[in-house]
């Protein structure tokens, strides 16, 4: 079996695909990475067995895996409209590999737990409605660890990385830039600092020197303007962590309300 690659990626404001959002972004801004993600099964070495997701809008004192075999959906945003809160993503989970996410973390020294009654939060069914519209894909949710660790969660994605090779296709759901109080503000923030500097540690650093990178993030230009609060990007540190010393490539790249957004992939 072809070795899945792994991938950071922004996954848009809210319901972002079904709602019409106040300027700067308004209508069609996320047109752009809705067609990215449309595109992202065929750019795959072959169609994967399951799918990992990082949620960034998950955190717990362990890691921890959805267990169902058909979670349901957790709406967990504010202020949109009622349709929002009708949509479903029926993708079945995936028990066993949740059992098998656990047993790997825990050989590599990291306690870690199951949940079987939470569903999909919005970081994963808005990214997969699209990905996968047909939700074939059996589906597994990991959280954050809520002291949000680079070098815990760049650890985290080295002791999962040979899911890859079962076929299991890691994802890192979160947003290159994520000041919700910039983004309905005109400019461009922090965004571009931050996401220049982000390009030339994921796509031209050799693998050592973008895993200390990473561990030194917050001194990266525009770090905390772009991530008053890192959540958002640690999902970054779990698929950098499972793509041992693969390149990584600049996916998509687009400014959406004045603010530049990035998604990468590692391997594949």
């Amino acid at each position: 079996m072809t070795r899945q690659p792994t991938f950071y990626i922004t996954h848009g404001g809210g319901p972002c695909f079904w709602a019409d959002l106040p300027q700067p972004l308004g209508p069609g801004a996320y047109d752009g990475l809705k067609v990215y993600f449309e595109g992202l099964l065929a750019s795959l070495p072959e169609r994967p067995k399951a799918v990992l997701i990082v949620s960034a809008h998950w955190e717990s004192d362990r890691p921890t895996v959805t267990g169902a075999a058909r979670p349901g959906m957790l709406y967990d945003y504010y202020g949109f409209p009622d349709h929002t809160y009708k949509l479903r993503y029926p993708a079945p989970g995936h028990p066993v590999l949740a059992g098998q996410i656990i047993a790997k973390l825990e050989a590599a020294g990291v306690p870690a737990a199951r949940d079987d009654m939470r569903g999909f939060d919005h970081a994963v069914f808005v990214p997969m409605m699209i990905i996968d519209h047909e939700a074939q894909l059996p589906v597994v949710t990991l959280s954050l660890q809520r002291q949000l660790d680079p070098a815990l969660h760049l650890q985290i994605g080295k002791a999962l990385a040979a899911l890859r090779e079962q076929g299991v296709l890691i994802i890192g759901s979160g947003s290159s830039f994520h000041d919700l109080r910039a983004i309905f503000r005109p400019g461009v923030g922090a965004s571009l600092d931050f996401d220049g500097w982000l390009q030339e540690v994921l796509t031209k650093h050799t693998p050592e020197e973008r895993w200390q990178d990473l561990l030194a993030w917050e001194n990266a230009p525009g770090a905390r303007a772009a991530h008053p609060r890192e959540e958002h990007l640690l999902p970054l540190m779990v698929a950098v962590g499972a793509a041992h010393a693969e390149k990584g490539k600049l996916d998509f790249s687009e400014m959406i309300g004045g603010k530049a957004y990035s998604c990468y992939r590692f391997g594949g």
